[in-house]
């Protein structure tokens, strides 16, 4: 800006000055933390054994966060993620039918890079289920054996989908985080 007027300069260093005022640590926040408890919302039961605990989804960001339950000798379908997904195993063991030397157990942590596609599967000499916390970017895409799209899941998706088995049984949901419309 070479057509600096004294006006300008003055009402920029006052800009600066209330800029160089504001607190590191913010005095004070209009938002509240939210807390989901391990027990605070229901399990979709998916019928198979399986189940969802959607516990947060934001919708202006693609992103669903949730807990997956699956009994041994489980395979979920062959998929791949259009974002980036971690996980953290809470109980049981898993791994990917791509990869069976790398096996998630309690306290382990993964990432998933968009595009990774895969075969989530438990040990069929597993007592008792598998219990993973997952946050998930983007869409799941899950393929048939030919490679071939058969559903996707989104964030949207994701929430519909288990606001509607919540309401069809009458199960409390109150505490889902939503973000966004």
């Amino acid at each position: 800006m070479t057509d600096m007027t004294p006006a300008h300069a003055t009402a920029l260093a006052e800009f600066a000055a209330k800029v160089a005022a504001r607190p590191i640590v913010p005095a004070h926040s209009d938002t509240q933390t939210l807390h989901v408890g391990a027990s605070d919302l229901p399990w979709a039961e998916a019928g198979d054994g399986s189940a969802l605990q959607l516990l947060h989804v934001d919708l202006n960001q693609g992103i669903w966060i949730s807990n997956t339950r699956l009994p041994a000798n489980y395979k979920v379908v062959k998929h791949f993620h259009t974002g980036q997904v971690y996980g953290v195993t809470h109980q049981g063991r898993w791994c990917y039918a791509e990869s069976p030397e790398e096996v998630n157990s309690p306290g382990s942590y993964l990432f998933e890079p968009a595009g990774s596609v895969h075969t989530l599967t438990t040990p069929a000499d597993q007592e008792g289920d598998t219990i993973v916390w997952f946050a998930v970017h983007g869409a799941n895409i899950n393929l048939d054996d030919d490679g071939n799209i058969i559903s996707i899941v989104d964030a949207r998706a994701a929430l519909e989908i288990y606001c509607g088995y919540c309401d069809a049984l009458g199960l409390d949901r109150s505490k889902l985080i939503v973000v966004g419309a």
